[in-house]
């Protein structure tokens, strides 16, 4: 799509939000009210678009807020720092902190090229991302974070077979307040937040804020004739956001300007660092050490903008709409084989520059309750134009440009869901969503000669319903069907020049659970779910050329428990502790990839008469079998005003494949990281002094792999010490 017609859609959607402003009765910010009866002590999600009590929603859904929130993200780590902090959620990348892959209950997309479709969608103030690029914006400011687990295909975005991730900022406030912080750990690393928040008027406030993180580079390289960087992973990744609130009678607008600007390392790929056989690390292997000849910069320059409308009809319901832009410049560079010459048959060294653009428009009614029975109705319109560009660099950095392709990406969507309480104790809720996608993608060699081209469009009707019954106002038993859809893929590799195609998939999920609360003592949830994904598409990732594509697998299946508890036994003292069992397999006898070049032990049975191997029955990438975290907060008093107080905070993950095939070396090892914070605070003068620690037993563990050459890996991050500083007014 040519940026003209782009712009003209822009210009369409503000028409659409100029609609949502006639005259007068009650103002409504943009979230749908919080149900009758919600106490200052219950927990109150989002997860229907409205602010519900959890015990009322028919969804596993788990949130993030508070001193958890503040801890697990207090050492300048990116957004996948949430990997396990929450039942059957994992993140990982091969960009670093650019580029997260998301996977909820063991769906996700192993991709690291541009145009990566992924089942998990990510909404930040309400605006689904689909680029993983926008993905990795920053998570700070924030009011919570909730992640909805299965299809919620109906209500949310697009493409949403396996859950959401839903960040919400803190919104400005009708009085002056304000908060800030700056932390100092390991390896220099500095991560410090700003934000100022007061009324303008009586009808408009504002709400600024600001993250700025460092860390110095931390790899030594000790590749002695290196022309390039003595040293890798450090970052610089500057954050900010401007948010300015109109609240007049029935009438709300919120305009949300933000920005990011990194300089930094991309991900450090660790050449021969598996033992062959085994999947330990070679002897010897040291974390702040590696040895390559390539260089390894990272740029990133984005910006967006969204304009959230409601209008509230007094006696009817609310109109919603919500107009969001997006665009981001992203350039990278990587020693692929993560070594030199001298070590590997030949040197790869690759990069690319993308440049997403992404353009959402939805509006949404949300009525009031008339008699026993309310609705929510929609349409929703997104648009994306990528453009990638691959490039290579020889050992003496001449750099040789490559293929370049284009992807255009669009969705046209109505939606709708009914709720109806026939007794007090029974919700019934209904949805439907048609989604019509449309896609078109070129590759085109460096001198521009079209090399391919595709286009793939289709409609699918998704759909959930659910029960809720209510065994007392805090006790609730609920089941729930839906389906999630994820629409054809094109895939455009422009480093290998291979174009591939996947079909639709569709995941249908149904689950029963429990949720309880007992004000301000304990809440707790659980749950048990099947789902069964058709055409589900993968991504043959890596082989002997190191290329990305598509491929559909007739079937996969999964079944799981999951639960979550929190509880106050005595003043000053809070628990939680969650846990999830994810069982994942594929099914397809006719399903079969390329397994390792670079030496590694494949398990699974070799198709006679090819180099391929059968991964029929072989569980998910990235899929463990259990997940499970838990925390322990202790505050005591030591005046009026003042108290001490410790957190800790623990996630576990069983063991992974690396890749859709089973190998030895490729199988990534259970992993157990812990956290510690620990400090002062004078609630009257509003200050905080804490020490912290993320990772406290320093345990590495490999968490990705480059398979084509050599037995490269990736890891997590390193113990990181240090100390903060936090005031707020």
């Amino acid at each position: 799509m040519t940026q003209r017609r782009f712009r003209h859609r822009a210009a369409v959607s503000l028409i659409a939000l100029a609609c949502t402003v006639p005259a007068a009765a009650q103002a409504q910010s943009i979230a749908s009210p919080a149900s009758e009866g919600a106490s200052s002590t219950d927990i109150v999600v989002t997860a229907t678009r409205r602010e519900e009590r959890a015990v009322d929603v028919p969804i596993a859904v788990s949130s993030l807020s508070g001193d958890k929130l503040a801890a697990i993200n207090s050492s300048g780590q990116d957004i996948r720092f949430l990997s396990g902090r929450v039942p059957s959620l994992l993140a990982e990348s091969s960009f670093g902190r650019t580029f997260p892959r998301f996977y909820i209950r063991g769906l996700g997309n192993t991709d690291f090229s541009s145009d990566a479709a992924q089942p998990v969608s990510v909404v930040y103030d309400n605006i689904a991302l689909e680029s993983p690029f926008l993905k990795a914006f920053p998570a700070f400011d924030l009011e919570n974070i909730e992640v909805l687990k299965g299809p919620q295909g109906t209500l949310f975005g697009r493409n949403t077979p396996a859950g959401v991730i839903k960040l919400t900022s803190a919104r400005p406030t009708d009085h002056y307040t304000g908060h800030g912080s700056v932390s100092w750990g390991t390896y220099n690393t500095i991560n410090s937040e700003l934000a100022l928040s007061g009324p303008i008027t009586e009808t408009l406030r504002f709400r600024v804020a600001g993250n700025l993180q460092h860390r110095d580079d931390w790899v030594k390289n000790d590749y002695a004739e290196t022309i390039n960087e003595r040293r890798f992973d450090g970052y610089d990744d500057l954050a900010g956001r401007a948010l300015l609130e109109y609240d007049n009678g029935p009438l709300n607008v919120l305009v949300n300007l933000h920005g990011r600007h990194l300089r930094g390392s991309a991900r450090v790929f660790r050449g021969n660092t598996i033992k062959p056989g085994t999947n330990d690390f070679v002897d010897g292997f040291d974390v702040e050490h590696t040895a390559q000849n390539g260089s390894n910069p990272q740029r990133l320059d984005g910006w967006g903008s969204n304009v959230q409308a409601s209008y509230d009809f007094d006696g009817l319901g609310t109109l919603f709409s919500v107009t969001g832009w997006e665009k981001v410049k992203v350039f990278s560079r990587g020693d692929v084989d993560g070594s030199y010459p001298a070590a590997v048959p030949f040197s790869v060294e690759s990069g690319s520059k993308a440049k997403p653009r992404e353009f959402t428009q939805e509006l949404r009614f949300a009525s009031e309750k008339f008699g026993d029975v309310s609705f929510q109705a929609g349409a929703y319109y997104f648009n994306q134009n990528l453009d990638t560009e691959a490039l290579s660099w020889s050992t003496t950095n001449v750099q040789t440009n490559g293929n370049t392709s284009h992807l255009d990406n669009e969705t046209y969507a109505v939606f709708g869901s009914v709720e109806y309480t026939p007794v007090e104790s029974l919700i019934l809720r209904g949805g439907l969503r048609w989604s019509h996608d449309r896609k078109y993608g070129n590759l085109n060699a460096a001198d521009g000669v079209l090399l391919s081209e595709g286009r793939a469009k289709g409609s699918k009707v998704s759909w959930d319903g659910s029960a809720t019954y209510k065994l007392d106002p805090d006790h609730s038993l609920y089941a729930r069907a839906a389906s999630g859809y994820l629409g054809a893929s094109l895939k455009n590799d422009a480093v290998s020049g291979v174009a591939s195609e996947a079909k639709p998939q569709t995941t249908t999920s149904f689950e029963v659970g429990f949720k309880g609360e007992e004000r301000g003592l304990v809440s707790y949830s659980a749950d048990v779910f099947y789902m069964n994904t058709r055409n589900i598409q993968l991504t043959a990732v890596g082989g002997a050329s190191n290329t990305t594509t598509l491929i559909n697998a007739k079937k996969a299946i999964g079944w799981g428990v999951e639960g979550e508890m929190a509880i106050t036994p005595v003043e000053g003292l809070s628990l939680t502790a969650g846990g999830s069992y994810n069982f994942t397999k594929l099914k397809d006898s006719d399903l079969r990839v390329e397994p390792c070049s670079g030496g590694c032990t494949v398990l699974d049975p070799v198709v006679a008469g090819t180099s391929l191997v059968s991964i029929d029955g072989n569980r998910l990438p990235q899929a463990p079998r259990w997940i499970a975290n838990w925390t322990a907060s202790y505050t005591v008093p030591i005046s009026e005003n003042q108290e001490v107080f410790a957190y800790t905070d623990w996630a576990y993950r069983s063991s992974v494949n690396l890749f859709l095939y089973d190998s030895v070396e490729f199988t990534g090892k259970a992993s157990l990281e812990g956290g510690l914070r620990a400090g002062w605070r004078d609630n009257a003068m509003g200050i905080e002094v804490a020490a912290f620690a993320r990772n406290i037993t320093n345990q590495i563990r490999i968490v990705g792999a480059i398979d084509f050459n050599n037995l490269t890996s990736m890891v997590n991050e390193p113990r990181i010490i240090g100390g903060e500083v936090k005031f707020h007014f």
